[in-house]
């Protein structure tokens, strides 16, 4: 990520969020030149990661799908160019309103979570005399290793439907009229780098369309989510993750049947390292035993570190002095409003630019108005030039 011409960033109140569309766009080709090996494999952008509309065009020229989670994300995409077509939603908790957005603008595919969303489902679209597209999201009780909040793949977590209710939902959905099965839905989690994780479960979705073929159901689409995790750590050393051996896991793993495509909802690996928080310091202080670099951005800006203990790699773009050691904290009267603690920086100043990275997932689109604090913008390379 170029961060290295800050006279760009002259005049922009901060804090704001910084996105490299360059490295968007390096990681798109990327992810085109991975797929292009593997015939019936389509990606979507899991637009809950960011939904900066300027964004999003960039995402849409390169020619993915997308993958919403809201009524209101639907409406996003379809500012933003994406045809309804490419749109798959998913969600636990769908509202009446939004099921007829999806049915209204003939989006490729309902996620369902559950029977009575079935039902509902064919109920709506049965009142506008449509049919409705349904893959079922599984829940395939398969841990990963990654943070607890984020994983949604064992048999405790609220999505999905359980494994031994699967024949009996895609019965009830061949005895309706107005839903359309097309196949099966997985997502175990979240900010995954181990590629074990995809293995197991690649291994039980096999078990899956075995049961499922042995007793002559045929599967359409294999849909296994997303969750590929990005280098928090050293982002500027790893700016792309790693697609390669992730679509290769499942090529070697996931037995497909004759005709299957397989679909993929990415997010934080497309959009995580083009972005950065850019915050100015208002106040170096000195406490008893620790020193404070005190930052106009606060949780409401960037939530992941209080809420995940996420770690964001932080430097100062102004000074190039000796470095000191700081807690990095904000404004708001929150004692978890901390982005991180005994880190080196060069010496800061009051003034000083900061630069926290691999925000473009998870940052703007969680922002919020806590103590009244307005929200971040967002810019783009292509127009801070």
């Amino acid at each position: 990520m170029n961060l290295t011409n800050t006279n760009r960033f002259q005049g922009i109140r901060t804090p704001f969020y910084y996105y490299d569309t360059d490295v968007l766009r390096q990681t798109l080709n990327v992810i085109n030149e991975e797929t292009k090996k593997y015939p019936g494999y389509f990606v979507h952008y899991a637009v809950k990661a960011n939904a900066n509309i300027k964004v999003l065009k960039v995402i849409n020229e390169a020619g993915l799908g997308i993958d919403c989670v809201s009524g209101g994300e639907i409406e996003q995409v379809q500012k933003a160019g994406f045809p309804a077509n490419k749109i798959v939603f998913a969600g636990v908790g769908k509202s009446d309103w939004e099921i007829e957005l999806g049915i209204d603008n003939d989006i490729f595919c309902f996620n369902v979570e559950s029977i009575p969303e079935l039902e509902i489902i064919n109920e709506i679209a049965e009142q506008k005399g449509k049919i409705a597209n349904v893959c079922f999201r599984i829940n395939p009780n398969v841990g990963a290793h990654t943070h607890a909040n984020i994983t949604t793949g064992l048999a405790e977590n609220k999505f999905g439907i359980a494994m031994e209710d699967m024949e009996k939902i895609i019965d009830l959905a061949s005895q309706m009229k107005n839903v359309n099965f097309k196949g099966l839905h997985f997502h175990i989690g979240s900010q995954i780098l181990e590629m074990d994780d995809f293995v197991a479960l690649a291994n039980r979705i096999n078990e899956l369309q075995d049961k499922l073929e042995s007793n002559g159901i045929k599967v359409e689409i294999i849909n296994v989510g997303g969750g590929l995790g990005i280098d928090y750590v050293n982002p500027q050393e790893n700016p792309i993750p790693n697609f390669k051996d992730y679509f290769e896991t499942y090529n070697k793993n996931l037995k497909l049947r004759p005709g299957q495509t397989v679909h993929f909802e990415l997010g934080r690996a497309i959009v995580g390292q083009c972005g950065a928080l850019i915050t100015r310091v208002n106040f170096v202080k000195q406490g008893s035993v620790k020193q404070f670099a005190i930052v106009d951005a606060g949780m409401t800006d960037l939530i992941r570190p209080a809420l995940y203990d996420a770690h964001h790699k932080i430097i100062n773009l102004t000074s190039q002095a000796t470095e000191e050691v700081y807690d990095v904290v904000g404004p708001i009267c929150e004692s978890s409003d901390v982005f991180d603690k005994d880190i080196k920086l060069n010496q800061v100043k009051r003034g000083d630019l900061i630069a926290m990275l691999s925000a473009g997932a998870y940052g703007e689109i969680m922002a919020s108005s806590y103590n009244c604090r307005k929200l971040p913008v967002g810019y783009t390379s292509d127009e801070l030039k």
